[in-house]
């Protein structure tokens, strides 16, 4: 394959840097139509430009069609039209996505018409899947679930289980529940954006705490338990998106006893922990009449499987129980009769271990294009953490990729608060069709990298 020719010195302004982050964000689904953008001050404090730069970014949403001011309100995402709709759709096909955290497709397709196949033979089960079901899920469904979890470390213990439409559904679930307007959230200070905006959506405030290579610092968590009054946390102490750290043991026990100490109540996101075969004790194991253990296969097997488990003690789940019934009644059973089948018959693991395969080829990939390169990695997951070096922005190194033709995801999409994102990007393996082009991907990403700007301009 020929090598990959070094781009031209980038002199991209600031301004169009910026506004092609917020493009692909938009054009990917991260920012929904009718969404409103961070106002100008806000954004300039968060990336470190003037509110000129930010203003002359939004401009050129603006005249994209992307976005639309209100005079007075501020800017927001646009509803889009067909046809601006089906171009951009067209163009952003022909570009190499490093950005995207989708399961690698392996062989979920045909195990979903097996199992339709089999349950379309049992009429009774049928005409149970299309009645209403108790909010916390069917029995044997939470009974799969919380054999699922044991992988965890948990005792599996199905009155301890819900079934929810995944992690995200749970995690409304339970915030809805436990926080009120104006609570602080503690979390880690790049975290998960699906958190983010939810945490926005209650009006929460949320606040990132100091971490190291394994993930939050345990004296942090006690200062800021204290300093903010709080007693609601979130992490992932796993395979933390987007910076790949895991958790120790002793770190896991420290923290846990700071949960303790101070009263807390811990969210444990291990959605992408799920893709180990043998995952650490999730520290919600340690605290558990003061933990909610979030899990699905979105990033394992299938996004479509709309399947979670969500464990906690029984007096908090019969409160997120209600929060659900309130906000849909019940999680529909179709889909957790298929995961369900899954599960007891050893189809899982089986998706779970080919999606391994699929990540061990692509990580191996990887190091190969990037050798050189300092990079952070960890084995069966898909993504890797790429600090920049000097003189490269984050906005402006992944515009420069765009214009090359390929996508990244930045930190500013994980960024807790008004602290300034780091300059580093998250390279996703597993959203690309091919491996070749996963490989011309990665060809890019290094021939860019190494051939840095000769200034950061801005705007």
């Amino acid at each position: 394959m020929p090598s990959t020719p070094p781009p031209p010195a980038d002199t991209t302004p600031r301004y169009l840097a910026i506004a092609g982050e917020l493009a692909q964000a938009i054009l990917s689904g991260q920012l929904a139509p009718g969404e409103k953008l961070a106002p100008h001050r806000v954004l300039a404090r968060r990336l470190g430009v003037t509110t000129g730069t930010v203003s002359r970014a939004y401009a050129s949403l603006e005249q994209q069609g992307l976005a639309s001011a209100r005079v007075g309100d501020g800017t927001y995402v646009r509803n889009l039209d067909t046809s601006t709709e089906d171009a951009l759709t067209e163009a952003a096909a022909q570009l190499v996505d490093l950005a995207h955290n989708i399961a690698i497709p392996t062989d979920e397709a045909q195990a979903l018409v097996r199992a339709m196949a089999a349950l379309s033979l049992e009429p009774g089960q049928v005409a149970k899947v299309l009645k209403y079901q108790p909010e916390t899920g069917a029995t044997h469904h939470r009974m799969a679930g919380a054999a699922w979890l044991r992988r965890f470390g948990t005792a599996g213990a199905w009155d301890r289980v819900m079934v929810t439409h995944g992690a995200q559904h749970a995690l409304a679930g339970v915030l809805r529940t436990i926080a009120h307007p104006g609570d602080t959230l503690l979390t880690e200070p790049l975290s998960y954006p699906g958190m983010l905006a939810l945490a926005r959506s209650l009006r929460l405030q949320v606040v990132g705490l100091e971490t190291d290579d394994e993930g939050i610092r345990p004296e942090a968590l006690d200062r800021a338990a204290q300093t903010f009054n709080t007693k609601l946390l979130f992490c992932s102490p796993t395979l933390h998106n987007p910076t790949t750290s895991t958790m120790g043991m002793e770190r896991r026990e420290a923290i846990a006893a700071i949960v303790r100490k101070r009263g807390l109540l811990l969210i444990e996101d291990v959605v992408h922990a799920a893709a180990l075969e043998r995952p650490p004790p999730a520290i919600c194991t340690m605290v558990p009449d003061q933990s909610f253990l979030l899990s699905s296969f979105s990033k394992v097997m299938a996004p479509g499987l709309r399947v979670g488990y969500l464990e906690a003690s029984a007096s908090w789940l019969d409160k997120v129980a209600a929060s659900i019934r309130a906000d849909c009644w019940m999680v529909a059973p179709l889909m957790p009769e298929i995961a369900t089948r899954w599960l007891e018959t050893g189809e899982t693991e089986r998706l779970i271990a080919l999606q391994r395969q699929h990540i061990t080829e692509r990580l191996a990939i990887a190091r190969r294009s990037l050798s050189g390169i300092e990079l952070r990695w960890a084995a069966d997951y898909p993504h890797l953490w790429l600090p920049l070096p000097e003189p490269w922005r984050a906005g402006q190194y992944a515009a420069t990729l765009r214009q090359a033709g390929v996508l990244v995801r930045t930190m500013d999409h994980f960024a807790v608060g008004r602290s300034p994102a780091p300059h580093a990007v998250r390279i996703s393996l597993n959203a690309v069709a091919s491996l070749e082009q996963l490989h011309r991907g990665l060809q890019t990403v290094a021939a860019v990298l190494n051939h840095p700007p000769a200034a950061v301009m801005d705007p």
